[in-house]
């Protein structure tokens, strides 16, 4: 699915973010990635669905090598990835299903309302369906985050420190989400600080904890 093989990233000018990263990411597999802050979690994780591309080193997505993908072929990639980022962005006029709906509507495909329905009853947003986003609480934009982000029905959701703001009790329901799309068949990519999350979803899922330290992406002990 992702793969890297020695994987170098810096801006033009500047010394090197990130060095030396090699990883596999497997079809159905579950990773948390740590890390201090500041320490290249978000820029990894951009690495990851192309929005950055690295300075050297070898990189494939879905078996295509992304350094040598045409613009149409990036956008085809970012359709395969469901990303979910901590500070979520919205169109306050818009409704939270229209919200939810969006990137099937900017792809120009066609929005089925029974399908819109079934994905807002799973993240238990149905009955704010027609709310907009201003009056959703920080759990509940999350939520909806998720939704928007797997609504293109992708096959790689990247979190990114989604439970950052939220307590526990909306940082375990986010987490629970998660892993049932993890085993549905997805594979998810987590980044997150809080190690007691980690150790919680020990109990639900099977996951392998990445870590970015030094500027290296390691291994951090055992499988989960």
């Amino acid at each position: 699915m992702i793969e890297m093989q020695n994987l170098t990233f810096g801006y033009s000018g500047g010394d090197p973010l990130l060095v030396d990263m090699s990883l596999s990411l497997q079809p159905g597999s579950f990773h948390f990635l740590t890390g201090p802050s500041g320490s290249g979690k978000t820029t990894f994780l951009r690495l990851c669905y192309a929005d950055l591309l690295p300075s050297s080193g070898r990189m494939t997505a879905f078996g295509e090598d992304v350094t040598a993908l045409s613009r149409d072929g990036i956008a085809a990639l970012r359709r395969r990835v469901g990303v979910v980022h901590q500070d979520t962005q919205f169109l306050d006029h818009m409704p939270v299903a229209e919200n939810v709906a969006l990137p099937l509507i900017v792809a120009g495909e066609p929005v089925e309302m029974p399908a819109l329905g079934d994905l807002l009853n799973w993240v238990q947003l149905a009955p704010l369906s027609r709310s907009l986003p201003p009056s959703l609480s920080g759990g509940e934009r999350q939520r909806a985050a998720l939704a928007r982000a797997v609504v293109m029905s992708p096959d790689l959701i990247i979190a990114d420190e989604p439970t950052g703001n939220l307590d526990w009790d909306m940082s375990m329901r986010l987490l629970q989400l998660l892993v049932e799309l993890n085993h549905s068949g997805k594979s998810v990519l987590f980044a997150t600080h809080d190690m007691h999350l980690i150790r919680a979803a020990k109990q639900h899922v099977q996951a392998r904890v990445l870590r970015i330290a030094g500027k290296r992406l390691q291994l951090a002990g055992a499988d989960l």
